[in-house]
């Protein structure tokens, strides 16, 4: 990164905190800070877990407990534990809540105008356009990836997600059972790990290894990111990740094996320092098989 790289981030932060009225005390002129309207917008209709909320913010415990008794004592949520498990709690708007949070949209609705308001029509178009990639790129920065136990329900969603899109998109469909496995002891230490990524603190992609130390190869495994964050780099990173995990733990190979309906992925490899070898092993539902030597890492 540069100097100039940082001052340009910070200088947009101080011109957008001073525009949406972050400075301000009694944000768009109610009678709660900017925090406290974003957690009580947070919550919903539906209402949510302090857990999911405590991720999602990105915020303290001690701190987000002292933000809901706070909006408790003013009668706008409730926070109750959960009728089968007593350690998660769930806080829900009261109908002064759900008022309060009508108020919020209505007024968020002004300040969002009023920002286009001034604006030619092009000028309002060009700066759509540009909160839009901030707002992917800002989320690309937001993702967490870390060795997470298979057996996880963070993992056990990407893995459903990655096994039901295979399905959707290979002709035939693809059955688990018929392809070469990658259990949950292989994709643990030592025999192998699993990445999940996560934005904040919702699970968008995942990628496995399985480790022959024997050998000196890595197989790539479950690599999975999920359409709606496609285009962030999110898919490259993974794959870095995986092949810095299998570095540092002596592997001097990775291999992967992929479909030919998996137009996208092909071409990440290829891109990534992959090249296009034989058939290496007898996966049914491969057409290509990648290889990538690792010594240089």
């Amino acid at each position: 990164m540069e100097a100039e790289q940082i001052e340009s981030v910070r200088r947009f932060n101080r011109v957008i905190t001073q525009r949406v009225g972050a400075l301000e005390d009694a944000y768009l002129s109610r009678e709660h800070s900017l925090g406290l309207s974003r957690l009580l917008w947070e919550i919903g209709p539906e209402g949510a877990e302090v857990r999911v909320l405590r991720s999602r913010l990105s915020l303290d415990s001690g701190y987000l407990s002292r933000q809901l008794r706070r909006l408790e004592s003013e009668g706008l949520v409730t926070t109750d534990p959960d009728e089968n498990d007593g350690r998660v709690r769930t806080v829900r708007l009261t109908h002064a809540g759900v008022s309060e949070r009508a108020l919020l949209d209505r007024s968020s609705d002004e300040l969002a105008a009023s920002m286009l308001e001034p604006l030619t029509a092009s000028q309002r178009e060009r700066l759509v356009a540009a909160m839009a990639e901030v707002e992917r790129l800002v989320i690309a920065s937001l993702v967490r990836i870390e060795i997470t136990d298979p057996r996880e329900p963070d993992a056990r969603f990407c893995l459903r997600s990655y096994f039901a899109e295979l399905g959707r998109r290979f002709d035939g469909g693809f059955d688990p059972a018929q392809s070469i496995p990658a259990g949950d002891q292989e994709m643990s230490l030592p025999d192998g790990l699993l990445l999940v990524a996560t934005v904040q603190g919702s699970p968008v992609g995942c990628g496995a290894l399985k480790l022959h130390p024997d050998t000196g190869i890595a197989e790539v495994k479950r690599m999975w990111v999920p359409s709606g964050v496609r285009g962030l780099g999110l898919g490259r990173r993974l794959l870095e990740c995986l092949a810095e995990e299998a570095s540092t733990r002596g592997m001097s190979t990775l291999r992967l094996e992929t479909n030919q309906t998996l137009t996208e992925a092909r071409r990440l490899y290829e891109t990534a320092g992959f090249v296009e070898v034989e058939a290496f092993n007898d996966e049914p539902y491969a057409h290509h098989w990648f290889q990538r030597d690792l010594k240089s890492l």
